[in-house]
């Protein structure tokens, strides 16, 4: 169930996305003044034709969307369960207790021919330090970015934030291993409560 979950929000996530970029095509922008027009005209035909033209644009607008943040924080599983893949299948992305993405690699998405995520390597670590990173992975080139985020909020993760709104672009954050917390939490404290526990990470990602 809760892959499930996860599925229809990443899909939500996608939608979005293709709706925001196809919009901000000049010629998109155009049809949707068309459509607009014909039916304030009463033309249903030529608007539903018009509507059906977009619908089949933001299907083949291609899509590059980045997964990034620090080493360790659950990118390369994140790629695997945005795509509905399970890490030992042979076409996921490597996963591991070490840093395991040592350069950009691109995965396609099963269900959308023309989304690719690319999997980012670690921020901050000594192949890719923070201050040359943006460089090294090529930051412009994509069109929105999932920052991934485990245990704190980190300054690496504030860097990146701000690196990608300078470049007027969209981000969103995910904070993983969120499992693994609960677990640690409700073996140190007497009085242990999951709800609170939740409420309390959520709280820090706010105000990170």
């Amino acid at each position: 169930m809760k892959l499930c979950t996860h599925l229809i929000v990443y899909d939500d996530i996608l939608k979005n996305e293709f709706s925001r970029i196809a919009m901000e095509n000049p010629s998109d922008i155009k049809l949707t003044a068309e459509i607009k027009e014909a039916l304030q005209n009463s033309n249903q035909a030529l608007a539903a034709a018009k509507i059906q033209e977009l619908l089949e644009k933001e299907t083949n607008t291609p899509l590059n969307i980045a997964i990034t943040g620090e080493c360790g924080s659950g990118k390369s599983t994140f790629v695997n369960a945005f795509r509905g893949i399970d890490n030992k299948d042979e076409r996921a992305a490597p996963t591991g207790c070490v840093e395991t993405t040592l350069e950009v690699t691109g995965y396609p998405h099963p269900n959308y021919p023309n989304v690719t995520l690319w999997d980012l390597p670690g921020v901050g670590t000594m192949k890719f330090p923070a201050d040359k990173y943006l460089n090294r992975v090529g930051f412009e080139k994509f069109d929105f970015f999932i920052i991934i985020s485990a245990t704190r909020f980190t300054e690496n993760d504030v860097k990146l934030a701000l690196e990608i709104q300078k470049m007027k672009k969209k981000f969103y954050f995910v904070r993983s291993k969120i499992d693994n917390d609960i677990r640690a939490e409700e073996r140190s404290q007497r009085e242990f409560s999951g709800e609170q526990t939740l409420a309390q990470i959520r709280e820090n990602c706010i105000q990170g």
